[in-house]
């Protein structure tokens, strides 16, 4: 049974969620359009703009497309990072029978479409898109929940998002051991060395977002130059990031009462601004807010509109733009085994493991959770999207007729996911597992 606490803030997650995953939609058209309408050309120059500086002993010179994945995606990992290290401590993900049953279906949900993707791969140089049907798109499959409205259980959609979460958590381990270039140690080193301060200064109880702004960017360009792809280095700065709050609700409370008491004996001047007195008690007033505030959650609030409704979507359209016409060169095995492993790995990956897992009595799966609909969102998992074309952008990048085949392969398997996926829980049932 889902506490009453959360369900508030849980279901505010899955409408930005949702919200979020039609405008991925949106911009998955218009990017695919554009692409290959007369104005093609277009779209292809103003993704290989190159902007940045350069220096004699220094450059940061890339194309947009590049500041898209290796800039503005480091923002969507250290939300990722945040949102990772608030369910680990506090959230879905904080105690072993919490964690058993979406740990289970991510699990599933990860070996089997990669055993998939394996197992049918016959071309040596396309083995490196292994990682590529591992996670789930958190954003389209909320929003396919959210068309199903009471049909499916708030539950499910809990189970979803802590093993998107999950996969995740599965797959930045993925990008920083598997897709990374060569290693130069000295500049990993420095980063680490700065990562130690945050985590040192987090310890201590002392957050500044200044030193946390300035310290992100330094660590993100060492992370580039030393060839570890740079969102790693959004994550690893969201766990620096203290969840705890310096004062607790009841002494809030009681200087709120003290400070508005203060500003209503304050003079008040017939001019339209504030007394010394007010202004004071204002400034009282901020500094005990901060104080009040746990900085993680703060920042993921602020950061999840950013990420849900510019940069994710943003992002789908500098990397959904692929040429469809007679003239492109795709590997059809290629396409094919991604659409393979999203969709019957996905599916058959989560609800096998999950099946097995409450057989043997290792998770204890929620009542109102029916089989049906286990296997239902277990097709919904199948929509890779955001993390699966980001993964493919690392191992193609220089191979363009890999690359579009790869992002074929998702789109294909994304929407055959989760068309099979919303049949089946469309029919609604409160027969459990």
């Amino acid at each position: 049974m889902i506490p009453e606490k959360i369900l508030s803030p849980f279901q505010k997650f899955v409408k930005i969620e949702s919200f979020s995953g039609i405008l991925l939609m949106i911009a998955t058209i218009v990017a695919l359009a554009w692409a290959n309408s007369p104005l093609s050309e277009s779209y292809q120059s103003l993704w290989q703009y190159k902007i940045g500086f350069k220096t004699q002993n220094f450059e940061l010179y890339k194309p947009l497309i590049l500041w898209v994945n290796d800039g503005l995606m480091a923002i969507f990992f250290f939300l990722i990072g945040l949102e990772i290290k608030r369910e680990f401590l506090i959230g879905e993900l904080n105690s072993i029978k919490k964690l058993a049953f979406p740990l289970f279906g991510a699990l599933g949900g990860m070996i089997v479409p990669v055993g998939i993707f394996i197992v049918l791969n016959q071309n040596p140089e396309t083995f490196k898109g292994w990682g590529i049907p591992m996670a789930t798109d958190i954003a389209f499959s909320l929003a396919v929940l959210k068309l199903l409205g009471d049909k499916v259980p708030l539950s499910l959609k809990v189970f979803l998002t802590a093993f998107a979460i999950v996969d995740d958590l599965g797959a930045v381990l993925v990008i920083a051991l598997f897709y990374s270039g060569s290693i130069k140690f000295g500049l990993l080193i420095a980063a680490i060395i700065l990562l130690a301060i945050l985590y040192l200064l987090s310890f201590k109880g002392y957050y500044s977002k200044f030193i946390m702004v300035v310290f992100g960017i330094v660590i993100w360009t060492l992370f580039l130059k030393a060839g570890i792809h740079p969102t790693l280095a959004g994550v690893l700065l969201a766990f620096s990031v203290p969840i705890g709050q310096k004062i607790k609700t009841p002494e809030f409370v009681d200087n709120l009462v003290t400070i508005t008491n203060n500003i209503k004996m304050a003079s008040i001047l017939k001019k339209p601004i504030l007394s010394v007195e007010q202004i004071n008690e204002i400034d009282n007033l901020e500094d005990w807010t901060k104080r009040y505030q746990s900085p993680l959650q703060h920042l993921e609030h602020n950061l999840h509109d950013w990420v849900a409704y510019f940069i994710i979507p943003i992002f789908a359209l500098a990397n959904a733009g692929v040429i469809i016409n007679s003239d492109i060169h795709l590997d059809t095995a290629l396409v094919i085994n991604i659409v393979a492993a999203l969709i019957i790995g996905k599916s058959i990956g989560i609800s096998s493991i999950i099946f097995l897992a409450k057989k043997i009595r290792l998770v204890e799966v929620p009542l109102d959770i029916s089989f049906r609909q286990i296997i239902g969102v277990s097709f919904l998992a199948g929509i890779g999207f955001t993390m699966s074309i980001f993964i493919a952008s690392l191992a193609f990048i220089d191979d363009p007729v890999y690359l579009d085949s790869a992002k074929i392969g998702i789109l294909i398997g994304s929407l055959v996911s989760a068309i099979i996926g919303y049949i089946i829980l469309s029919v609604k049932t409160t027969k459990s597992i």
